[in-house]
């Protein structure tokens, strides 16, 4: 197999149309077992694993985009031109992002436990942080409480143990990739272009993708239905087999298309209901504009305004650029512009040093010009650009070498504490 495919499985007759089902992070394509006899009555059903969950290969992916062009790259391989989709988690990221790449290939589309924005960038690349210094033993621990109801663990231990089990033999770079992809990944502003029948399905008790997300969908895609699972949480397809399997046949044998595309195959006709559609919420204002020398549209402010802030985010986390902005003025406002621009558009985004070496070069100077709360920011950029805690130990250790041992002492400090706040597992 190579890099630009992705591991899958076949199951169904070989002249019926294609569905194929994609898995939440940390899943395997066995999230889908107890789907796959009632669906394979009517369609030839296709899962596959992300990279580096269950026994696919270790080739990491870091865009959602990636993944979905991997995943037409599989489909190509298989001689499979038109499909149907159906999504669950990071699998409904990559769902949307076929429609609205490849809008002739989707016939119709269905998002469980889905959003067009999962959580924040800060938190995606925290978890990162946390999983590079203790593993995915912490994040495979907790995945029980955050994808089952507590009802439902309970009464299923060994359902539990199976889905620590998918988590913990994940491989850690490639599940790190995927929160990168998640980080990056928001198509809140293109919803409006899938164009094909999409079935957004929540459990109403889900607190990952929770039911405000599942409206954001419904609201945004034009021809889009909202279907509630009662007293079910984050992996519906496990927790409520039969409800999502019987919203997954009425969807697609009423939505998908009559007229085959070039090279498919027509879908079975039938008359089943559609799922009960729930009314899409209200269209909501736009936030006010932050009134302060940084919230001119950063489109007039040129190509290394864009990059700068780009990048500034992704090392420095949204929420510290949030508060700059927002701290921002007609005095400060200039200053901010200026490091944007030329600290972090002009010389983070060169190509001669990756991110890493250039956190390693800052942190030293950082400790040599003794500036404490610059070192405390930039230790948190440093674990987010891959260093870890062994690795800045030894950055400051070199520091105290060649920048003094008064320097490095009070960088250790700073460094501890920080390190502690940021890779201490959540729970």
């Amino acid at each position: 197999m190579s890099e630009k495919t992705l591991q899958h499985r076949i199951d169904g007759p070989d002249d019926a149309p294609v569905l194929v089902l994609g898995a939440a992070l940390g899943t395997t394509w066995h999230m889908w077992d107890r789907q796959i006899p009632e669906l394979t009555r009517h369609w030839r059903v296709i899962r596959f694993d992300l990279p580096g969950h269950g026994g696919s290969p270790a080739h990491a992916a870091t865009s959602i985009a990636e993944l979905a062009d991997r995943l037409v790259a599989t489909l190509d391989a298989l001689g499979v031109e038109r499909f149907g989709y159906a999504g669950c988690n990071i699998g409904g990221a990559i769902g949307t992002q076929l429609a609205l790449t490849r809008p002739h290939r989707v016939t119709s589309l269905a998002l469980v436990s889905s959003s067009p924005r999962y959580g924040t960038a800060d938190a995606w690349r925290q978890r990162g942080v946390v999983i590079r210094t203790n593993g995915l033993d912490p994040i495979a621990r907790t995945a029980p409480e955050h994808w089952f109801t507590q009802g439902f663990a309970g009464a299923q231990p060994a359902i539990v143990e199976w889905a620590v089990q998918m988590v913990r033999t994940t491989d850690p770079g490639c599940y790190i990739a995927a929160c990168e992809a998640l980080a990056s990944y928001d198509v809140r502003s293109s919803l409006g272009r899938v164009g094909v029948p999409t079935l957004v399905v929540v459990g109403s008790e889900d607190q990952v993708t929770p039911t405000t997300d599942a409206r954001s969908l419904v609201a945004g895609v034009p021809d889009a239905s909202l279907a509630l699972v009662p007293g079910t949480s984050h992996l519906a397809p496990v927790e409520q087999p039969a409800a999502v399997t019987e919203l997954l046949i009425r969807h697609f044998t009423t939505a998908w298309h009559d007229k085959p595309g070039p090279g498919g195959q027509a879908a079975i006709a039938a008359a089943a209901p559609k799922p009960q559609i729930a009314p899409p919420p209200p269209p909501q204002a736009p936030p006010a504009a932050i009134e302060s020398g940084l919230a001119q549209p950063e489109q007039d402010r040129g190509g290394t305004y864009e990059a700068g802030i780009k990048i500034r985010r992704e090392v420095l986390g949204d929420a510290h650029v949030d508060r700059v902005q927002a701290a921002a003025d007609d005095f400060t406002g200039d200053f901010h512009d200026f490091i944007t621009r030329y600290a972090w558009g002009e010389t983070w985004t060169r190509p001669g040093l990756d991110r890493r070496t250039r956190s390693i070069i800052t942190l030293t100077a950082l400790v040599a010009r003794g500036h404490h709360d610059e070192l405390a920011l930039h230790t948190r950029a440093a674990l987010r650009n891959g260093l870890t805690p062994t690795e800045i130990k030894e950055v400051l250790l070199h520091t105290a070498v060649y920048c003094g041992v008064p320097a490095a002492n009070s960088a250790f400090a700073v460094a501890q504490r920080v390190i502690r706040e940021e890779t201490t597992p959540e729970g």
